[in-house]
């Protein structure tokens, strides 16, 4: 869902922050209920939130959450999956840049999925990579 920054409001702040917490805290529950049997196979399996500033409503600002999983001896990502929950921009005709000009334009855009689809995607995602990684 994009986002004017006219439509930046204080409850869209607070979806924001509620999301992100949501799954902050179902990328840890997948982490403790994952990494074992990751581990069984020879496998490091990660999972993290990352935010980039501290204003979702500042260009710059992004959030999201990742799972990575690894081969323990190599210690190289094999598989990464990512999902961005809000990113805002400034934009200047059509392309993202820093720097405040006149004419250009602030937006964000919010992840439009569910938590249930989410929580589908990126259990499918792991059970995925543990076939792959059978044997």
């Amino acid at each position: 869902m994009i986002f004017q920054e006219k439509d930046f409001t204080l409850d869209l702040k607070e979806k924001i922050n509620s999301i992100e917490i949501a799954l902050y805290k179902l990328i840890e529950i997948l982490l403790d209920e994952y990494k074992p049997t990751f581990a069984k196979k020879g496998l490091e399996f990660n999972a993290e939130f990352d935010r980039i500033g501290r204003n979702p409503f500042q260009p710059g600002y992004t959030s999201s959450i990742s799972i990575g999983i690894s081969d323990d001896e190599k210690e190289e990502l094999t598989h990464l999956h990512t999902i961005k929950i809000w990113e805002c921009e400034r934009y200047f005709l059509g392309v993202p840049i820093s720097k405040k000009i006149p004419g250009s334009k602030v937006t964000g855009e919010l992840l439009d999925e569910t938590y249930e689809d989410i929580e589908l995607e990126l259990k499918a995602f792991i059970v995925e990579q543990l076939t792959i990684n059978e044997g």
